[in-house]
Formats: C-alpha cells, structure tokens, sequence
C-alpha cells in the first residue's frame, strides 16, 4: 500500500492538536465551518446520541483528524474554549472607512499605554487580512464567552463560543501564519478584569420580584441567552432576534422587566460577535414586536 505524506493543511491541524488545541474543519478556502448543522445532522458518530454543536465536536484525537482532513482540503479552525485559549483579534479597518481610522494594533497599543502596561509578548499570528491574534491561556476554572469592541474598535476576543483560524490556513485574501512564536502566555490581570462577564443583568435578574410564571421565565431568559452564545458566525442575528422575540412575551406578561431582558440579550449578543449598534438595534425592534403582539399593545 503506497502512503502519501500529509498535506499541508493536515500537518497545521495535527501539529495543534498536538498542542493540545482543539481542532474542527473549514471549509476550503473559507473561514466559515464544515460541520453539519443540526437541521441536516445524520445522527451518527459524535451525534450517535444526539446533534452536537461544532464547539463540543472540536477534537485532539490525531485519528479522527486524519479522517477529516484525508481528501478534502479542509482550513483548520481551533476551538478557542475547549482549547483553554482565549485570542484577542486586532482587525484591520475596511475598505469603506476613513483613511484615518486606526487599525486594531494601533488602538491596543493605545489600551496598554493607557493602562500602563507593555503590549504582551505571546503566541501571534498574521491574519489574512493583514491583522493579528493574539493567543492567551486562560485563567483556571474561568469560561470567558467572546467579545466584540469591549476592549475597542476593531478588537475582538475569542474564546468559550468562539473559534479562530489556525496558521496553514488560507483564504481568497491571503495566509495565516505566525508571526511570533513564543508560547501563549496566561491572559494578563488587567485584560482578564476587563473581559470579565458583565454581571449586571443578574444581579438585576436576582432582584426582580416574585410574579407569575418566575421560574418558567428565568428558565426561558437562560435558554435563550444560551442560544445566542452558542449561535455560529452569520446566525448570530437571527438567533437574537428569535430570542429577543421569544422573551418578549415574559416581558408582555408582566413576567421579566423589559430592562433585565434587553441588558442580557445585549450583553449575549455582544459576547457572540456581534456590535453594540446592531445589538440594541435587533433586541429593541424585536421585543417592540413581540410585547405588542402578546398584549401590552404598546412598546415600553
């Protein structure tokens, strides 16, 4: 039996799991998933038991990786949480904005000399689009979900929720590969203070008083902020609207105070992904909607 050497991209997703990231094919040339939704799941192998979202499927097994990436050219994503990683996304401005618009670099550095510190030496990586991750362990026991400009314009974070491209990859605008090898350092106090989950909402959530139905709403609001972080990259918009819209009828019924409801959705919605405008924008349009149809008659 004649055995070819692996390919490239093969190599990338081995050599991470080998560092003990876990990994989950893309498809070829893109940035965006290869795993089944739960709408197409054939119910087999890891879904043997039930469909299983792309995070919890994310592998260090060489075998099963070997298999995955045997014919098809797959880029290689690693799983940010399961891998213990948490990586700060410096984005380049697009080509839209004004020729002065700072890129992420640029405003982080600014963030670091404003906190007084140096910017971190760790794991980086050169994006396609000319930006940079860079890579973080997190704090023992702490599941920080992702953001989105809470540490700026054009910086994101990955993490729990979250995945990134691995170097090896390649899309239509360029390679991702590394540009400072140094092995990812723990995620520096003063960055981890200012990732830290908001925790007004449940704070809020705590004091609200006793009306009908408490439990069954709070349970709802938990499912449905749970959705949101979970939602994969270009259904991050419609799971909130679908949450947003879900909950208002607690909201209509005198269940959940409208301030609680929209503070966590906009807190969710900005840990997937998604930006502070487009947040407020989806939640305040959809329980408008849905408190009007469950019988307030009127937005609040």
């Amino acid at each position: 039996m004649t055995h070819h050497p692996p390919s490239a991209l093969l190599s990338a997703a081995l050599e991470a799991a080998e560092r003990g990231w876990h990994v989950i094919p893309l498809r070829p040339c893109d940035k965006r998933p290869a795993l089944h939704g739960e709408d197409a799941c054939p119910g087999l192998r890891d879904c043997a038991g039930g469909h299983r979202k792309w995070e919890d499927r994310a592998t260090t097994d060489p075998d099963r990786i070997r298999r995955a990436w045997a014919d098809i050219p797959f880029n290689v994503g690693i799983a940010t949480g399961p891998s213990g990683l948490v990586v700060v996304d410096l984005d380049m401005p697009k080509r839209t904005s004004s020729a002065d618009t700072p890129c992420g670099v640029t405003t982080f550095g600014a963030l670091c000399e404003r906190a007084g510190q140096a910017v971190p030496a760790t794991h980086t990586v050169r994006t396609a689009s000319s930006g940079s991750h860079l890579y973080f362990t997190t704090p023992p026991g702490v599941r920080l979900p992702n953001s989105a400009g809470r540490l700026g314009k054009l910086i994101d974070t990955r993490a729990w929720g979250g995945y990134v491209v691995a170097t090896g990859s390649r899309t239509a605008a360029g390679a991702y590969t590394v540009t400072d090898p140094t092995e990812p350092v723990p995620l520096p106090k003063w960055l981890y203070a200012l990732l830290s989950p908001r925790k007004a909402s449940r704070a809020a959530l705590a004091a609200t008083p006793s009306v009908r139905a408490s439990r069954y709403a709070e349970a709802a609001l938990r499912a449905e902020l749970s959705s949101v972080h979970e939602a994969l990259e270009g259904e991050r918009n419609v799971t909130l609207l679908a949450a947003a819209r879900a909950l208002g009828r607690f909201v209509a019924w005198g269940d959940l105070p409208r301030s609680v409801v929209e503070e966590a959705l906009q807190s969710a919605g900005e840990a997937a992904g998604l930006s502070e405008r487009q947040c407020r924008a989806t939640v305040r349009s959809a329980l408008n909607w849905s408190i009007a149809r469950n019988g307030l008659g009127r937005a609040a």
